[in-house]
């Protein structure tokens, strides 16, 4: 279970387990804050009135709810369901599973130096969550620049440790950019001014398949989509430029 250090802030989105509910609240515990409890009280299960607060939670079922007040004394936190959206819960899960993979590469990286998950939080682990937001995201970070981590005060054993299980879980994968492309000419040549363009595009390394005229599919085989997806946009541009000079006319989309 992904552990996080003191209190959640406020307005921040929690997973919690609902473990007791009386007439007028839900009492839960936070998923990812140990020995933390909260309460949503029966006007913030609903953005309308609750006859039966049963109807809207169940006991033992987990919820996505935000923090809407904090009493840092009792160490006790007060939340809401109904100002949740469905974008915030799909959000706050697709986080939870990035945490869960985050925590699962620290335990990786602490059998390496022959310690435990619970050593390896408390010694490095709440510092990545204070420096980097989540676990994962420092192991992202540290696979592209490996001293980042000393700078931020890690422990040489545990740098070293973080940057082995990085390069082992973030091998790059090969995919392939797709568009497709409409073009003709009214030239008398047409055909070979056609040619021309698409050798164009074979030169910047696409690949042209004919489909049928006048569209082709032009792909792009990549390990970062990101920067070749502008690289192939910018070319297929140029070809649309350049058949429209030649008595053409010509369009493209990309493939998702």
């Amino acid at each position: 279970m992904v552990t996080k250090k003191g209190l959640p802030e406020w307005g921040e989105l929690v997973v919690c387990t609902v473990t007791r509910i009386t007439p007028y609240a839900a009492w839960c515990n936070l998923k990812e804050y140990p020995g933390i409890e909260g309460m949503i009280h029966v006007s913030e299960v609903a953005g309308k009135w609750v006859h039966d607060i049963r109807n809207f939670v169940k006991q033992n079922k987990e919820y996505v709810a935000k923090v809407v007040k904090i009493d840092y004394q009792k160490n006790f936190i007060n939340l809401s369901l109904k100002r949740v959206t469905k974008l915030d819960k799909k959000e706050r899960m697709n986080f939870l599973r990035r945490e869960k993979r985050g925590e699962g590469m620290l335990g990786q990286a602490a059998k390496l130096l022959g310690k435990s998950l619970e050593q390896a939080y408390e010694e490095v682990g709440f510092l990545l969550q204070e420096k980097f937001e989540d676990i994962f995201t420092a192991f992202e970070r540290v696979k592209e620049s490996p001293d980042l981590l000393a700078e931020e005060g890690v422990p040489k054993e545990w740098v070293d440790a973080i940057a082995k299980v990085a390069g082992k879980s973030f091998v790059e994968r090969e995919v392939t950019l797709k568009a497709e492309l409409d073009m003709k000419s009214f030239a008398g040549d047409g055909v070979e001014k056609i040619k021309e363009v698409l050798n164009d595009l074979e030169n910047n390394n696409l690949i042209v398949k004919y489909i049928s005229a006048p569209k082709y599919r032009i792909e792009l085989k990549t390990k970062d989509p990101k920067k070749d997806e502008k690289k192939m946009t910018e070319a297929l541009e140029q070809a649309i430029k350049k058949i429209k000079t030649m008595e053409g006319e010509g369009e493209y989309k990309l493939i998702k």
